[in-house]
């Protein structure tokens, strides 16, 4: 009987040890999948040479639209917050250091009220408050972090810091309904995000297939009234490509590979 109980204490640690090596596993994959990302976006010059395209453009394409006098309601711009006016990539080095996963540590980043800005994104919000163009702040940051959020952002340097100009994630991540409560109120001549969703409901919880037919779809307006932030660390393109939960490291990398084309 001792000698049963003892192989049942041995198995139970094994399997116990199993899992837990299984948890570090998945937790590690994840982050050997941020790894490039995030070195990427925090030392790459190519990485602050795209920032920089992307915002020169929204200047150029601002300018059009204030030399058009034909609008009859206050001109606003939409931005996204995180990875298009605020830059997050240290939380993402935190979580590949730490072998953790969103979201732990979120809250403690967002509480430091740290994050620098995206390069070019406070230079043109600011000229474009100067020529009286308002800017709305449509983030999926919860509320809960409402007030760190205009710290952060009133630090740097933004411009329109107020809570009429906030409009944070209540219930739904789709931020449609967000955006045409700017609409009743103002002409939006540019959005500027770095995620698809950040532009139009037709690219909410779609496959990647749909995302390229949709991107096909719209493509006059990027560079136009659509202007588009690089993040390849996280973001719908990710989603649309590992689809399902709970994903063994094998699944993960066989997804992967199996999108590759190769020749």
């Amino acid at each position: 009987m001792r000698t049963l109980k003892i192989i049942t204490i041995v198995l139970l640690i094994s399997i116990s040890t199993a899992c837990n090596r299984s948890v570090d596993v998945q937790r590690e994959t994840n982050n050997d999948l941020l790894l490039a990302a995030t070195l990427y976006q925090q030392t790459a010059a190519e990485y602050r040479a795209l920032c920089y395209q992307a915002y020169n453009i929204a200047a150029e394409r601002l300018d059009e639209f204030l030399a058009d006098s034909s609008f009859e309601k206050p001109l606003a711009i939409v931005v996204d917050v995180d990875e298009t006016v605020l830059d997050n990539s240290p939380f993402e080095a935190k979580s590949i250091l730490e072998n953790s996963d969103y979201p732990t540590y979120w809250a403690e980043w967002c509480e430091k009220a740290s994050a620098d800005a995206i390069p070019g994104a406070l230079e043109f919000l600011n000229s474009a408050a100067t020529k009286g163009v308002e800017t709305f702040y449509i983030t999926n940051r919860k509320v809960e972090f409402l007030d760190v959020t205009m710290k952060n952002l009133q630090d740097k340097g933004f411009p329109w810091i107020d809570k009429d100009h906030m409009l944070f994630r209540n219930l739904e991540s789709n931020k449609e309904t967000r955006r045409q409560e700017v609409l009743g109120t103002h002409e939006i001549v540019l959005l500027v995000g770095d995620n698809l969703n950040d532009f139009s409901v037709l690219f909410e919880g779609n496959s990647r297939d749909e995302r390229f037919q949709n991107v096909n779809k719209l493509r006059a307006e990027f560079g136009k009234r659509f202007i588009l932030l690089p993040n390849a660390m996280y973001g719908g393109w990710l989603d649309a490509l590992i689809v399902g939960e709970n994903l063994t490291k094998e699944e993960k990398l066989a997804i992967m590979k199996n999108a590759l084309i190769k020749f």
